[in-house]
């Protein structure tokens, strides 16, 4: 009897793990970001983007003693970032379709444009 039961348990603990893994990768797969975006010296690089619909892009400061605080305000899509530290990484993914200016609050010159289709 005893032997019956762990045959069972080793099948459902695989599965268990199995589905787990399953899930954690397409989390990962689904949170990755598509494009990269610089923020440094007070401009966003590249500053024209064109993605697809649900694609994400990583907004980086990458300036060692600015923040930066990126937005958007359209009618199809919000975002706002908050203060975004050096070194900080904030995930954009564009789930509507337009061109979306993403701007900075804290530098009112910066500007990205992204294109999503």
């Amino acid at each position: 009897m005893l032997n019956h039961i762990s045959k069972i348990r080793i099948p459902a603990t695989v599965l268990m793990v199995c589905a787990s893994l399953i899930g954690f990768w397409t989390f990962a797969g689904l949170a990755a970001a598509q494009y990269m975006v610089s923020q440094k010296g007070r401009e966003f690089s590249p500053n024209d983007l064109t993605i697809k619909r649900g694609e994400t892009v990583m907004i980086v400061n990458d300036d060692a003693d600015l923040r930066h605080h990126a937005y958007i305000d359209s009618e199809k899509f919000t975002f706002d970032s908050g203060d975004q530290e050096p070194g900080s990484k904030t995930p954009i993914t564009f789930l509507a379709d337009g061109n979306f200016d993403v701007l900075c609050a804290i530098h009112p010159k910066m500007k990205l444009v992204i294109h999503v289709k």
